[in-house]
């Protein structure tokens, strides 16, 4: 498996891929495939395909002791969610969470609940940072 630094960035399939895999935990080409399938028609060769490259990349374990090759995350789902959010915060916004804060929350109206827990986990990080 590649070093935890090593690992790419997911493309927007791999990271379709990578969601399937957070919600059905370890799964088959062919459960893969159906989830995906309940969204939009997809080919089973280019999601076997596609997961045989992500299992290179170091993105996926693939559990080969079964017929049906198991599929797995090789990273937890929050995990992920920050490497993303740090390469968008550097590409994207210069390096200001500010910024991005607040370019995500001019995207998509955030409500009562969610600006609540922003406010709860700002104060908590400023707790523990300063």
């Amino acid at each position: 498996m590649a070093h935890e630094s090593a690992l790419p960035r997911p493309t927007d399939a791999e990271l379709e891929i990578l969601t399937v895999l957070w919600s059905l935990g370890p799964s088959t080409v062919r459960d893969v495939h159906a989830a995906i399938c309940r969204r939009k028609p997809a080919q089973y060769t280019t999601v076997l395909k596609t997961l045989q490259i992500m299992a290179e990349k170091g993105l996926v374990e693939r559990d080969e002791k079964q017929r049906a090759h198991i599929y797995s995350a090789s990273r937890p789902r929050e995990w992920t969610q920050q490497q993303l959010a740090g390469d968008l915060l550097q590409r994207a916004f210069g390096g200001s969470a500010k910024s991005l804060m607040l370019g995500a929350l001019s995207a998509q109206q955030a409500s009562k609940d969610e600006l609540a827990e922003l406010r709860r986990f700002l104060d908590q990080y400023e707790k523990e940072t300063l």
